[in-house]
């Protein structure tokens, strides 16, 4: 593993002590409960951790993308509802408005995003129009110096909590004809739908978003017409590399809780960390965290270099979340019985870490963007 720098070492410590103190007394109860604590988002905003990869100028840190994913990591270690928050926030909305935004957008919204004063989301699925962007139904018309946007947006992260939300509109035909645009959560004709009761990650909030005549002003809309599905896949580039830190968080944890078990547990009159097939099986799964680790920082690297790297940022994905599953498998089997139950947190790891072969783009998709590549497609 690498040397971090002293920058990179406060980072991680910070993270590390307001998971440990500020997150981890409560995420039961908030799993249990499906609490979305915002004044922990909004303390989270306080630490600069909202504003990681916003420029200095507008009141950002400015850092790398290596230094951001390794705090996710802390966070994901401990709460990964939280982290999920912490990526869409930095990953979508932030990059967006920072790349593609108009001057006036940047200026209204940029600093109290980075605060973390205002919560972003992100919106482009819809319940007919998941791994095919190209099927969205939701409009955006131009009247004059607007845009009135009507349709339901499905499997918003943050939707029913964020105070803005790009959303993804058709403005013409195929995938050339979709544009992005930065909506408020207050005007007038955005409600928020159906709340989804998920599996896992309940303590953050995905829902539907329903957009009746909704006026936005052109001055919001992300780029040029037509460009907002490049623009998003850009940045849905550096979310799945959120993603991939999120799941190294998962996996981290549920090897940590698994040898602390490995060592108490008796059985047959000694620790069963003594019995050479779990010792193996956790050998197995650190190494995979390393490489999984490795893989991701390398993606990020190149990312940030300027280089083309979607083969590798999808590499980095599908191997995190694979290693994300396998390790809250292999944590409730360790447990035993006892992993099958509440009481003990390996059970909510391993459901909160199905969803990350799932979202920013299922495994299968990932693959697909590998294989194109490998065949120069």
């Amino acid at each position: 593993m690498r040397e971090l720098t002293d920058i990179q070492r406060e980072i991680v410590r910070t993270a590390r002590e307001f998971a440990e103190s500020e997150l981890a007394p409560h995420v039961e109860a908030w799993d249990r409960t499906g609490t979305f604590p915002r004044e922990k988002v909004d303390a989270l905003g306080e630490l600069g951790f909202l504003g990681m990869l916003a420029p200095e100028e507008w009141g950002g840190s400015g850092l790398d993308t290596v230094t951001y994913l390794m705090a996710l990591e802390e966070i994901a270690r401990i709460d990964p509802s939280m982290a999920v928050t912490m990526s869409v926030h930095n990953s979508l909305p932030t990059r967006m408005l920072v790349e593609h935004g108009s001057g006036g957008a940047k200026e209204r919204y940029l600093r109290p995003m980075a605060e973390g004063s205002i919560l972003g989301a992100f919106a482009l699925s819809e319940n007919h129009a998941g791994s095919d962007p190209g099927a969205m139904r939701c409009r955006a018309e131009r009247d004059g110096g607007e845009y009135v946007l009507n349709g339901t947006k499905a499997w918003v992260t943050n939707g029913g909590t964020a105070d803005l939300v790009v959303v993804m509109a058709r403005t013409g035909e195929g995938a050339g004809g979709i544009s992005a645009f930065v909506v408020e959560t207050g005007w007038d004709g955005y409600a928020v739908g159906k709340e989804e009761k998920k599996m896992g990650l309940r303590a953050s909030n995905t829902t539907e978003i329903v957009l009746d005549g909704l006026r936005v002003p052109a001055d919001n809309r992300l780029g040029d017409e037509g460009e907002g599905l490049r623009h998003a896949l850009s940045s849905l580039g550096h979310g799945r590399l959120g993603v991939a830190a999120q799941a190294l968080g998962i996996a981290g944890r549920c090897l940590e809780l698994s040898l602390e078990y490995a060592k108490e547990r008796v059985a047959f009159g000694r620790p069963i960390g003594e019995f050479q097939g779990l010792r193996f099986m956790l050998a197995d799964l650190a190494a995979e965290i390393e490489a999984a680790r490795a893989l991701t920082w390398a993606a990020a690297e190149k990312q940030d270099r300027g280089e083309p790297a979607r083969k590798e940022v999808s590499m980095a994905k599908l191997l995190a979340s694979r290693t994300a599953m396998e390790a809250g498998v292999k944590a409730v089997q360790v447990y035993g019985g006892y992993g099958y139950v509440k009481e003990y947190p390996v059970e909510r790891y391993f459901r909160d870490a199905k969803v990350t072969e799932i979202y920013e783009g299922t495994s299968e998709i990932q693959r697909l963007v590998i294989a194109n590549e490998l065949f120069g497609e």
